[in-house]
């Protein structure tokens, strides 16, 4: 059986990167505690603005901000699901706790079974 993967492209100030680091490092913790086998965030290097489509413009990333790419890489979709309801119930990853450093209403995220993995 293959794994299942939650993935995620969000815009974020650029001057928020380490407290993104941060609140990204505790959230991973959380995610790992409930099934997940890894916690990937990637901070955007080599990002093109595209004519048509782009990172960039899905997440409608203004000038001051960065594209950051991430995924969460789970055993299964039913493990996935069991854990994004005790993450989303978990204190440590409440607002007021860990506070989300970048506009989640421009956040793109989605669930993906995986159909190749080499």
């Amino acid at each position: 059986m293959m794994n299942y993967v939650d993935g995620f492209v969000a815009a974020v100030p650029t001057a928020n990167r380490e407290i993104y680091r941060q609140h990204a490092e505790k959230a991973a913790v959380v995610f790992k505690e409930y099934g997940a086998l890894n916690v990937v965030e990637c901070w955007g290097d080599d990002v093109p603005e595209g004519k048509l489509t782009s990172f960039s413009m899905a997440v409608k990333r203004e000038a001051d901000e960065t594209v950051v790419f991430s995924w969460i890489t789970w055993p299964s979709r039913q493990v996935r699901d069991e854990a994004w309801k005790k993450v989303m119930a978990d204190p440590r990853l409440q607002p007021d706790t860990n506070p989300m450093p970048f506009d989640g209403k421009r956040l793109i995220y989605g669930g993906f079974e995986v159909i190749v993995e080499v």
